[in-house]
């Protein structure tokens, strides 16, 4: 609606996870890195945390653009399911055959002459697993099974946890203490600062076709820093508000009380 106006091709500030509009800053680039870099070099288990909208969607679509072809991915959405429910659902993706008639011990050992074969083809297996925090304790140490999945040299399969900061939480519990162990990265999401969040506007504005001066005014900025949070998502929901708040006004900048009409809508 607004685009036009302010001379934009399509709208910057889309919450749905597009990689061409990924912002590099706030740690995101050096954190998309380190993941690459656990997972290229077998690292068994990483675990990503972060607040509600603050980026672990965008960052997992991330990785499936910048992994090689050599890692499989397989994307689990549903971390609420039974300890057996989850092998499974793992084997399943796998390709193999599973019937729930089965035990878990039966498909564990195919998944693990599945997961061989794959190896012997020079390729990886990761597993992500978003909202990780919803994973009921006897699904968590169900993990530990899966990640003593291995040759001499090698794990056969990779897992990274998404999950907000319960998971911390739930993993302190010790009944889960193993698995809590063998995590060998701990990654943190962290809200963007006040220059951050200019920078990140100001990023998906020039990649959306904007080109004059700035957009949001000073004033502007310190409120949306305000009422984001610094969250992603919660800051691309204001601002896209905000402009069709300056829309509705046919005013060229964005200043704060645009930012107010936002946060009261």
């Amino acid at each position: 609606m607004y685009c036009d106006f302010f001379g934009l091709t399509t709208s910057p500030f889309r919450v749905t996870p597009d990689t061409s509009l990924f912002y590099a800053g706030g740690e995101r680039e050096a954190l998309l890195n380190a993941i690459v870099y656990a997972i290229s070099h077998g690292d068994g288990m990483v675990k990503v945390v972060g607040e509600v909208g603050s980026g672990k969607t965008m960052l997992t679509r991330m990785l499936e653009k910048k992994l090689p072809e050599s890692v499989t991915i397989i994307y689990l959405p549903n971390p609420s399911l039974a300890a057996k429910d989850l092998v499974f659902a793992i084997g399943h993706e796998l390709g193999l055959a599973l019937d729930q008639s089965q035990t878990k011990t039966h498909a564990l050992v195919a998944i693990q002459k599945r997961l061989l074969e794959i190896h012997a083809d020079n390729q990886r297996v990761v597993v992500f697993i978003d909202e990780a925090q919803c994973m009921p304790l006897d699904t968590l140490e169900e993990l530990r099974l899966l990640t003593n999945l291995e040759t001499e040299t090698d794990k056969l399969l990779q897992l990274v946890l998404f999950g907000q900061p319960e998971l911390d939480e739930h993993l302190s519990h010790p009944s889960v203490r193993q698995i809590k162990e063998r995590i060998i990265h701990n990654l943190y999401l962290k809200p963007f600062s006040e220059a951050e969040i200019s920078e990140y506007l100001a990023f998906r504005l020039h990649k959306t076709g904007y080109n004059r001066s700035s957009l949001f005014s000073r004033s502007a900025l310190k409120s949306l820093a305000k009422y984001s949070d610094g969250l992603p998502r919660r800051l691309s929901i204001l601002a896209d508000k905000s402009l069709l708040a300056a829309y509705a006004e046919q005013s060229r900048t964005v200043s704060a009380s645009h930012v107010h009409i936002a946060q009261g809508d």
